[in-house]
């Protein structure tokens, strides 16, 4: 065993040795009188690369992977500065000029009834947005003064927002994660969720005993998941990295209704006090809205699905109507509603991918991760939450 890590240090060796050699750089100026700005938050986002400006407003942020990343600077008093960096082999410089921030007062109620509100929606959150797993358990929200909910009794949804870093320890991966979170909406009936914004890693103190679990869990999170499934596609590694993909082909189940027509009918009948009726559409609601399943017998190759791009380091993937990816190094036991599983097919880890543009593309690159295009996720990676969530430049410790 020893051995082999001495040979996987040593292949990736030459990765780490570039990846110290790339950098990004610059000031941070006010935009009218260019005067410095210190102490901004100067971050990749998604990433665990972060500093502060200087006294001269100077930054910089070093050892990075190469990748599309979205630089991001905060400073109290400015608006939120973002741009889209693609990172090669050669240094960036990006001056950042930041504009004074529009003070908007938001109107505070104080009741009981709000509070109580207000606790209902925040464990909702929690569980929507951080997860449910053995991993939530560890996650804790530092500040959660920070969010202000809205539920919308009709429509069956929760929308959250926050204007300044969200802060979250977890303690199962190692990370302190603070998050400019933008647009989160939960849909109780589509059960889709929906979010934006950005994010920065931090390493949490800890042991070396303990720095070994949250190497493991980590790893845990990574093997299996949308990052290394786009890694493993680009370097045409799939079958090796224990990915298989199939065509897949269903229709609307037209016993379903809408999901429109559910919300309206079921917070119709509750406002009415009629439960039988409520719980009839729930129940409807509850069914699969998909039927006629079939798979391709033959799973795809790498090359029926990449696409490379005028930029480089940026992948394209397309694929008509469905995209079924399983992994069969991990047993999912899950029953997903909407996920068909042929009877004869293990319990793998299971996911569909539904290319929302048109055409049916995505855009991702070498760290794994959707830079344009972003897909919808069923099945295993749609239950994939904060309390499993990696930064776009890690590394596996171990080769599985």
């Amino acid at each position: 065993m020893r051995f082999l890590r001495l040979l996987l240090f040593c292949f990736l060796l030459p990765v780490a040795a570039l990846a110290q050699d790339i950098t990004i750089s610059g000031k941070v100026v006010t935009k009218a009188s260019k005067s410095p700005v210190q102490r901004a938050s100067v971050f990749l986002s998604n990433s665990s690369f972060g500093t502060i400006s200087g006294p001269d407003g100077s930054y910089e942020l070093t050892r990075l992977r190469p990748g599309q990343y979205t630089l991001v600077v905060t400073a109290v008093g400015f608006e939120d500065f973002t741009k889209k960096i693609q990172v090669g082999e050669e240094p960036v410089t990006v001056e950042v000029e930041l504009e004074p921030k529009v003070i908007q007062l938001r109107e505070v109620i104080i009741s009981t009834t709000a509070k109580a509100d207000w606790r209902r929606n925040f464990e909702q959150f929690k569980k929507d947005f951080i997860g449910a797993d053995a991993n939530a358990k560890l996650c804790t929200i530092l500040n959660p003064e920070a969010l202000y909910f809205t539920y919308h009794k009709r429509a069956l949804t929760l929308e959250a927002e926050t204007d300044r870093f969200l802060v979250i320890d977890n303690l199962a991966l190692g990370y302190r994660v603070k998050f400019l979170l933008k647009g989160f909406k939960s849909d109780g009936i589509a059960e889709i969720i929906t979010y934006g914004g950005e994010r920065l890693f931090e390493e949490l103190p800890g042991s070396k005993a303990q720095k070994k679990i949250w190497d493991k869990a980590r790893d845990d999170s990574y093997y299996g998941s949308a990052m290394h499934f786009y890694r493993s596609l680009y370097t045409d590694k799939l079958a090796e990295e224990g990915f298989e993909l199939h065509h897949l082909t269903r229709y609307l189940n037209p016993d379903r209704p809408t999901d429109e027509v559910l919300r309206q009918r079921i917070s119709r009948f509750k406002d009415l006090r009629k439960i039988d009726s409520a719980n009839h559409y729930i129940e409807l609601a509850n069914m699969s809205k998909y039927y006629m399943d079939k798979l391709t017998q033959t799973p795809y190759a790498s090359f029926e699905l990449l696409r490379t791009t005028q930029t480089p380091g940026i992948f394209a993937i397309t694929c008509p109507n469905y995209l079924y990816v399983m992994y069969t190094k991990k047993r999912d036991e899950t029953n997903y509603k909407d996920i068909f599983r042929p009877l004869d097919m293990p319990n793998y880890e299971t996911s569909v991918i539904t290319f929302t543009s048109t055409p049916p593309v995505a855009y991702f690159d070498k760290n794994g991760i959707v830079v344009n295009g972003e897909p919808l996720y069923e099945g295993t990676w749609s239950q994939s939450r904060l309390s499993q969530l990696l930064p776009v430049d890690y590394v596996p410790t171990e080769k599985r």
